[in-house]
């Protein structure tokens, strides 16, 4: 369907902050793990208060394994990036588990099925409890994981400078789901964990998924006898260090320092994926990056070109005091889209501007439309009703810089009738030159005027 520009709407601002909260999130859930206890749920508030009311309970044996593979992964990374510290950790607590039956004092992974899946159609129950639990889930997983993944996915792409399309993404996750389903196995998906596991662990192709595949190949066809004694703390230990890794602090404080609206914006994302979900969290990213948009749209920063001259040019200054550009010419400039929510502030700031008396009444006034990408029905209307306004007052509106696509808006609105086919320049200096060049033959006419009325005069007498 062509949606994948819906990952264009997760900010950067709002994706650190979901990806810091997914880390904080994960991290909290873990815990229980690390300490050898039975989780109660996903929910990491109520699972940590869990935890610290069973703290009593803790297994001995499941925190010296947790430690030692903290201390492992850690020692690795102190060393050299590219030591394969989290394999390492897996395959020394396979064989200590083995070796000193710790299976009897925590708990381990236990019979792993081994093989390749059967591929085939699945059987297929119409039911109607079925149907209502198969589709229950599915705005779940929409929102939970095809958006995320993407802005997460996106991210490390962008961090080693490949390009991508969203679009071809989605359709090899797809194609993923396709086999899932022919050969009985869990759904795929994205996670921004998972994503932080290959970019840790040094991948920046493909060539790493297909190492992966490899190897769980190998795995399944002669290995899955050894994963009956990995310890479940070693798992949650090398997930627990991912999420850490997730929480972008220094990002966040980046965000404070330079830009302290979105860091607010950020911390309520990270807040609400830890205290009501991921899913929650992913759909307020969304929401809040389009208010933020609109936000910075809404009332736009525009301003005025004057003449510069110092450097004898031109130069943008503030609405406030106008500056005419040529005595009787004042030039606009509007830095968005017209659009229903922000023509209010156009009328206000152009009629406002049409009242300028210095160095001279204005004669026009120019809209600098470089920014104006779109013009819709309300705005439409309004430049409509501006333009009699300032007619009204004997001011020429005009416009310049349109794009070949905004003329087109004109055209189909009617704007172009309106403000007449001189109405629309190719640029400033075009307007300026347009503007002397009327302003001089309106004062040749005037004095040719006073001559003849003089010469009249004389005749009379």
């Amino acid at each position: 369907m062509r949606l994948g520009f819906l990952a264009d709407f997760l900010s950067r601002t709002v994706l650190t902050g979901f990806l810091t909260g997914v880390g904080v999130q994960v991290s909290l859930l873990e815990v229980s793990g690390l300490l050898g206890l039975h989780s109660t749920g996903n929910h990491p508030l109520t699972e940590i208060l869990h935890d610290l009311r069973s703290i009593g309970e803790t297994n001995p044996y499941a925190v010296a394994v947790s430690l030692a593979v903290l201390v492992i992964i850690l020692g690795g990374r102190k060393i050299s990036e590219k030591v394969p510290g989290g394999l390492i950790a897996v395959l020394a607590a396979i064989a200590a588990s083995w070796a000193l039956n710790l299976g009897a004092h925590l708990e381990t992974l236990g019979a792993v099925p081994s093989g390749l899946p059967t591929l085939g159609l699945p059987q297929l129950d119409w039911s109607w409890p079925l149907i209502q639990k198969l589709t229950a889930p599915r705005p779940g997983l929409l929102r939970g994981h095809s958006r995320a993944e993407r802005g997460d996915f996106a991210r490390l792409r962008r961090q080693v400078r490949d390009r991508f399309d969203e679009n071809v993404d989605m359709v090899g996750l797809g194609m993923a789901n396709l086999g899932a389903g022919l050969s009985g196995t869990f759904i795929v998906n994205g996670s921004p964990t998972n994503t932080e596991m290959v970019a840790s662990g040094g991948g920046r192709s493909q060539v790493s998924q297909l190492t992966t595949s490899v190897i769980v190949l190998l795995v399944l066809l002669f290995l899955t006898g050894p994963l009956a004694y990995l310890p479940t703390a070693v798992l949650s230990a090398i997930v627990f260090l991912v999420a850490v890794k997730m929480i972008d602090i220094q990002g966040m404080r980046r965000i404070f320092i330079e830009a302290r609206a979105e860091f607010w914006v950020a911390l309520l994302t990270a807040a609400t994926v830890v205290v009501v979900g991921v899913e929650q969290g992913i759909v307020l990213a969304m929401v809040l990056s389009l208010l933020d948009h609109v936000r910075r749209g809404y009332r736009g920063s525009n301003t005025v070109i004057a003449a510069d001259k110092r450097k004898k040019g031109w130069q943008m200054v503030p609405l406030n005091p106008p500056q005419q550009i040529a005595p009787g010419l004042l030039v606009y400039c509007f830095s968005h889209s017209l659009y229903y929510a922000n023509c209010a502030q156009f009328s206000e700031e152009v009629l406002r501007l049409a009242k300028t008396r210095t160095p001279a009444p204005l004669d026009c006034l120019c809209v600098e439309a470089a920014a104006i990408g779109d013009v819709d029905f309300s705005a439409a209307a309004m430049l409509r009703s501006i333009f009699t306004q300032l007619r009204e007052q004997g001011i020429r509106l005009v416009f310049t810089n349109v794009s070949p696509a905004l003329h087109a808006q004109f055209e189909r609105h009617g704007l172009t009738e309106l403000l007449g086919a001189n109405a629309i320049y190719g640029s400033v200096h075009a307007v300026i030159a347009d503007h002397e060049e009327k302003v001089a033959a309106a004062a040749t006419t005037a004095i040719e005027g006073g001559e003849s009325d003089e010469s009249d005069d004389g005749a009379r007498t």
